[in-house]
């Protein structure tokens, strides 16, 4: 990949589309690393499958070389405003004033996979798709009582970016995390950690763990526990 990083984001119109999609690719200066299982979100908060292990022993590193990344919010999915403890509805989201409720979540997806893949350059060059089938989070008169869980889903494929054939899945990911209530949920916006940055931080995370395998060289776990906030050049 070259030097230089671009996004680019495609959204398909909302008439007589099936859903609304964007389309994410470039490349940027940083480089692949090895990503400490303690960093961003704690994994704690995860509730999707997968090995527990120490966390102060798993260090992932990056499998693929991201060139595009494409993210599809299907209009099929169904928008809830109403201010009960929880809708029946796909889409919930109040972290944001109220608007078009498919992009503001395709928006927050673009943004997380964009983050999560930034450093994945090398290995097999692939293309991700994304394709949202829940974002429920939390409405006012949740946040603001008893709290609970963003629930966060959705169904990821891998093509190789030249042939356009599937490397992994389609599969589903479940990147749920904790979501603040009450005084606690004020404090965090008074800090200034809002709902979008919570979501897009857990989901920059989750797809840094799908695109990524465990290691065992020690000189990389090394590196890598050395600065745990960070990604090893």
């Amino acid at each position: 990949m070259t030097s230089t990083r671009r996004l680019i984001m495609m959204i398909a119109a909302l008439g007589l589309t099936a859903g609304l999609s964007g389309c994410v690719s470039g490349n940027a200066p940083a480089s692949r690393g090895a990503i400490p299982a303690q960093s961003a979100l704690a994994a704690a908060n995860s509730t999707s499958t997968g090995t527990q292990a120490d966390p102060a022993t798993i260090v992932m590193v990056a499998q693929y070389d991201v060139e595009a990344i494409r993210v599809t919010v299907p209009r099929s999915l169904k928008v809830s405003e109403a201010n009960t403890f929880k809708p029946r509805a796909d889409i919930v989201w109040r972290g944001e004033v109220r608007g078009n409720r498919h992009e503001q979540v395709q928006a927050i997806f673009a943004e997380a996979m964009t983050k999560g893949t930034a450093a994945m350059q090398k290995g097999r060059k692939v293309d991700v798709e994304i394709e949202v089938i829940r974002f429920h989070a939390l409405t006012e008169k949740t946040r603001y009582t008893i709290g609970g869980v963003h629930e966060m889903r959705f169904v990821l494929t891998l093509r190789d970016a030249q042939t356009g054939v599937v490397v992994d899945g389609p599969r589903e990911v479940i990147a749920d995390v904790k979501a603040a209530g009450g005084s606690q949920a004020v404090a965090e916006e008074q800090a200034g950690l809002t709902q979008r940055i919570v979501t897009v931080e857990r989901l920059a995370q989750v797809i840094r763990r799908e695109l990524s395998a465990q290691t065992t060289d020690p000189q990389i776990i090394s590196r890598a526990l050395t600065k745990p906030a960070q990604i090893t050049q």
